[in-house]
């Protein structure tokens, strides 16, 4: 009977994926150390080139405003970090960007400092019943889920069953519910590699059987919807007590941390977070620079120049679309996926940072063994002369291509 490797296997993701960093970080690829100015990167050694890896897909992160919120917050409040957990004291930012951001996303908001904390610490209270109604769900990973939620399955399966179903698999999903009663779905809300999840179709089968989802909705938060709710929230406006969404407030929403949004849960439900999901019921807070920056962002949320902030994405990313077609074309995503070898992927990045660009190659286990490819990722400081040089360089590329849907 195997009882090693059920949920993860470090031996098979370290032996084959470290070939590929090695050989990255060999040709310069990894480790890369660059001063920011004027939206590129400038290397000690003089070199210089535009990231089209970042996911602040704003450039939000680089806002004058958001900036000086994170110094005027440590003004105000006068402390970086007050380090105890929140259960026993609070200091008011925290209460005051928790406030915000529930007005702002329409949900009662509970943050942490990044998403993964967040999912360490909520995913494993909804497999043992705290969050799910008082019923342990079986739990059923989404097989391209993220790493973040991947990592506390050995956790979960540790309080009740776990199960991987193929992606976005609406009849495995279904069959599970009419199996097991309660069925708790994680997956994407926007994946890391493309594409949004059929959120209408998951609510429709929440509507016939006791189906909680958890949503990481990070690459759409700030660049998708009115007022940067992202995909899940846009297709979902309001949110009941089975269905929980999580996203970073770093990427397109240019700040730090993470919000965890949890429709109107008890009193009972918020304590048991405060207290027992993980990291964020340690002495690990959001500290005040990053609580100030997030204010700030939301502020900007609130006014027209985020709708204009995600006019010039599309209109970047309907430009690469034009000049480079790939499967994703016509998606408001901001990834594309440039199909090459996986022998070559690494050396065509290295032509592509000589040339004055940084592209990440994706490779196992980021992707299948087998499907590597460049992973060009759209902002809306991005102009059309990098967009138009970029696309024709990868086009000259020997095997880049786009990858097959």
């Amino acid at each position: 009977m195997k009882t090693r490797n059920l949920f993860r296997n470090n031996e098979k993701m370290v032996s084959i994926g470290n070939t590929f960093w090695d050989e990255a970080e060999r040709h310069g690829l990894a480790g890369i150390v660059g001063e920011l100015r004027n939206n590129r990167l400038h290397t000690p050694d003089g070199h210089s080139f535009t990231n089209f890896s970042c996911c602040s897909y704003l450039d939000l992160d680089q806002h004058p405003k958001i900036i000086e919120g994170a110094v005027d917050a440590l003004r105000r409040f006068g402390v970086l970090d007050h380090c105890i957990t929140r259960a026993r004291v609070q200091i008011p930012a925290l209460m005051e960007l928790e406030a915000s951001l529930s007005e702002l996303f329409h949900s009662q908001i509970v943050t942490a400092i990044s998403a993964s904390v967040a999912t360490s610490g909520v995913l494993p209270l909804i497999a043992s019943g705290h969050l799910s109604g008082g019923r342990k769900p079986v739990m059923v990973f989404d097989k391209n889920c993220h790493v973040s939620m991947l990592h506390t399955k050995p956790i979960c399966a540790d309080e009740t069953q776990v199960e991987t179903c193929p992606h976005h698999d609406l009849q495995y999903i279904e069959d599970a519910c009419k199996k097991y009663g309660t069925v708790s779905y994680v997956c994407d809300g926007a994946d890391s590699l493309g594409g949004y999840a059929p959120v209408q179709e998951l609510t429709a089968l929440q509507q016939k059987y006791d189906l909680h989802i958890y949503y990481d909705d990070s690459h759409s938060l700030s660049a998708y919807g009115e007022r940067g709710v992202g995909y899940v929230r846009s297709h979902l406006p309001e949110l009941d007590d089975r269905t929980i969404v999580v996203a970073t407030l770093n990427k397109a929403f240019g700040a730090s941390g993470a919000a965890i949004m949890l429709g109107q849960r008890s009193q009972q439900e918020l304590r048991i977070i405060d207290r027992y999901a993980g990291a964020i019921g340690y002495s690990q807070p959001m500290n005040t620079a990053a609580v100030g920056a997030c204010l700030a962002s939301a502020d900007i949320h609130r006014t027209p120049e985020l709708g204009l902030l995600q006019q010039k994405l599309a209109a970047n990313i309907a430009l690469f679309d034009e000049l480079l077609p790939t499967p994703q074309a016509g998606s408001s995503f901001p990834i594309r996926l440039v199909s090459v070898a996986d022998a070559d992927v690494v050396q065509r990045a290295i032509e592509l940072y000589q040339a004055g660009y940084y592209v990440s190659p994706v490779f196992f286990p980021v992707v299948a063994r087998g499907t590597a490819g460049l992973r060009v990722m759209m902002r809306s400081g991005q102009t059309e002369e990098e967009i138009r040089d970029l696309a024709r360089i990868i086009k000259r590329l020997p095997a880049a291509a786009p990858m097959a849907a």
